[in-house]
């Protein structure tokens, strides 16, 4: 039973604010919420019961009634001494409770009550005396170089003079290291915020999951890299060693609605947040792209095998959206009508829509996330990013940046998955708008999966890509063109031009066309010579060599084979030289079926019209170019051909993120395209106000109003 004074006490003190209750994303950010408001509060928090997977006990350590210590023969003031001196405080009341719900932690206090006085100065507490874990690694390193407790902690403070531990410490943490324990606990709200020892870990440490060989790519939820609980995952292999590279866990069900919940929480705060301060954010991002543009570039020649040249151009491409995020505040302007009535004004203004996804395609692995994301963030709207499985690393490093430069936590979001969490991302109701990149069946499952559960959707599916020779193009740059479009990238990217239409016949090109082929370097994209990578999977060559396969056998000729091609050095690559094919018609596969790889196809047509007609009869083209030197060819080309996007004497480019990307086929499904001023209205949605500020007449007013139908 508590006496008189401990009740006393236990009134005085209670003006220790409890943490307000709330939902969180896992058990790591409950504690992290308690234990972080507790020190603003002066207590301090610790883990009373824990089941890890269910439920979380948290109580206050600093405090309680005093033990009764007294003896027999001490006077009444011995006893308030040795009381005050001899004992200490125990069995504060506080408790707080987190209990997982759905997949969700949901935090309730059973008792925010405390019976002791706040901690003055944290550090104080008996946790601020902890060792970090660099410091752990140095006492382990001066221990087997024979110091003593004392020679190792005069040494510790030589770097960290705000260090509390005693000899008694550094014997505790010798007698964990005897035992192979070298895990240390992590109080860093507790540690002294310019500690050198910190700082210093902060800026060279790498995240824990980077550490392990192969690594476990990790979930972005609520602004923390989570690992995944799954044990399904994939393996990321470097198509040119057949290395494994990482594994991509298939996220669960919990953890997907859990970064959609981190995304819809932060939504209100980010939407309302000036888009002054979210540019600077998109200012600071780009910043940082720049700075380590070699390390993204690497990662994707890594896990995508295109050569460094390619991957830096991917990057560049997307650094060019978040660079036109920068200046979206002018495109955010609305509509105002003055006096629509007597005494009205009507004005339209531009919001975010809430929660949106991005489901991308393993083609660019920068470019498509960045083409995504930054638009919709820096309109204020929050994100779930569901990066290629082939090649998740970019998104990954990409986002680790974005929040390093200020991005504020569960605005992005990172799932990764196959089939199930893309029909999780179509399915939920949270989530408002879908940009999908990808093959041409999953584009059209996606739009038709999304649209009936009435989200927004546009979607680009993978094209066929047409170029249309005329006898009188420019020899040296219509063949240095068609051979960087048709094999940049090993023929993985949307805007290849992978078949050429000659009007007027292949011979006059043909030799040409091979000799300058040939010469493009095949190896490892990381090599500095590499000018055609090897192609991303295994299976992405046994479908090139079936399409090649079939072509010869409905009648077509192989005038480059690059089919079984040995690199030195990199004898397990999946290779595939330039391969040109002519003789092609529109009724063989190889022509109506996507074909991901470095391969040319050639048709022949009689005229500029057949060549046309030839371009718009294939529904999945998205683009066209034409090389000539007649202006006259050139106006028809550009009038007649029905695609959204044109070149004339230069291959198919993605534009410039002011504008929009444009197809007038079925490669894109959608209202509402990427970039430019339609990819802003698909972010937003436009709300139209009506107000009156004028004084009302005292009669009738109906006639003040404007009518409503």
């Amino acid at each position: 039973m508590m006496d008189p004074q401990s009740s006393t006490r236990l009134n005085e003190c209670a003006d220790m604010l409890p943490p307000p209750p709330g939902t969180f994303v896992d058990r790591e950010e409950l504690i992290q919420h308690v234990g972080d408001f507790a020190i603003s509060q002066g207590y301090v928090v610790s883990i009373k019961q824990s089941k890890r997977d269910r439920v979380v006990v948290l109580g206050c350590d600093r405090g309680g009634i005093y033990r009764n210590r007294r003896k027999s023969d001490e006077s009444s003031a011995e006893r308030i001494r040795n009381r005050k001196t001899g004992s200490r405080l125990t069995n504060c009341p506080f408790e707080a409770v987190g209990k997982k719900q759905d997949g969700l932690w949901v935090l309730t206090i059973r008792n925010g009550i405390h019976n002791h006085d706040p901690i003055k100065d944290i550090k104080e507490h008996p946790y601020s005396r902890r060792f970090s874990e660099q410091e752990v690694l140095l006492i382990k390193e001066m221990t087997e170089a024979g110091l003593k407790p004392r020679q190792i902690l005069k040494r510790l403070r030589q770097s960290n003079p705000e260090l509390l531990s005693t000899p008694k410490h550094v014997y505790n943490v010798k007698a964990k290291l005897r035992q192979g324990n070298t895990t240390v606990r992590n109080f860093k709200s507790l540690r002294s915020e310019n500690s050198v020892v910190r700082n210093n870990l902060l800026s060279v440490s790498e995240p824990s999951w980077r550490q392990r060989n192969p690594s476990r790519v990790p979930n972005l939820i609520g602004g923390r890299f989570v690992e995944s609980q799954s044990f399904a995952t994939i393996e990321v292999i470097n198509p040119a060693t057949q290395q494994v590279v990482s594994h991509v866990p298939l996220t669960t069900n919990e953890e997907f609605r859990a970064a959609v919940f981190a995304a819809k929480r932060a939504f209100p705060l980010w939407r309302n947040t000036p888009i002054t301060v979210r540019q600077r954010v998109m200012f600071k991002f780009q910043e940082l792209i720049r700075r380590d543009i070699e390390k993204l570039a690497i990662c994707i020649t890594t896990e995508h095998g295109k050569a460094l040249k390619d991957a830096y151009d991917d990057v560049l491409r997307g650094l060019e959206a978040v660079e036109h995020a920068c200046g979206l505040a002018s495109l955010q302007i609305g509509e105002f009508v003055s006096n629509v009535s007597n005494g009205i004004d009507a004005y339209s203004i531009r919001e975010p829509i809430g929660v949106c996804a991005g489901i991308c395609p393993f083609e660019f692995p920068a470019l498509i996330p960045l083409w995504m994301f930054s638009t919709a963030i820096t309109y204020g709207n929050t994100f779930i990013l569901k990066p290629p499985e082939k090649d998740p690393g970019a998104s990954v490093m990409l986002a680790e940046l974005v929040m390093e430069a200020g991005l504020p936590n569960g605005v992005l979001n990172i799932v990764h998955g196959n089939n199930e969490i893309i029909n999780a991302i179509c399915d939920d109701d949270d989530i408002k708008a879908i940009s999908f990149h990808g093959p041409s069946s999953a584009g059209a499952y996606v739009y038709a999966r999304a649209s009936s559960k009435r989200k927004r959707v546009q979607s680009i599916v993978g094209a066929k890509n047409h170029a249309v020779v005329m006898p009188d193009a420019g020899v040296d740059p219509t063949l240095n063109a068609l051979v960087a479009a048709g094999f940049g990238a090993g023929g993985h990217k949307c805007m290849s031009m992978n078949m050429v239409v000659f009007v007027g016949g292949l011979s006059p090109w043909e030799e040409k066309l091979v000799e300058r082929a040939k010469e493009l370097k095949v190896t490892a994209g990381t090599e500095p010579d590499a000018e055609l990578g090897p192609v991303i999977n295994k299976q992405a060559v046994e479908r090139v060599y079936t399409l090649i396969q079939s072509s010869i056998g409905s009648g077509a000729r192989l005038v480059l084979d690059g089919r079984n091609i040995v690199v030195p050095g990199y004898e397990n690559g999946n290779f595939i030289g330039p391969t040109i094919i002519s003789n092609v018609t529109v009724n063989m596969d190889c022509y109506k079926e996507e074909m991901l790889g470095p391969v040319l196809l050639c048709l022949q047509a009689d005229t500029i019209e057949e060549a046309i007609n030839m371009v718009n009869g294939n529904k999945y083209i998205d683009g066209a170019s034409i090389f000539t030197t007649s202006g006259i060819a050139a106006r028809k080309f550009q009038t007649e051909v029905e695609v959204g996007k044109v070149g004339i004497n230069i291959p198919i480019s993605v534009p410039l993120p002011s504008s929009s990307i444009i197809s007038s086929k079925p490669s894109f499904a959608g209202d509402l395209n990427f970039d430019g001023k339609a990819g802003i209205q698909f972010y937003t949605q436009v709300k139209t106000v009506t107000q009156q500020w004028s004084e009302l007449p005292t009669g009738d007013v109906t006639s003040q109003v404007i009518p409503s139908f």
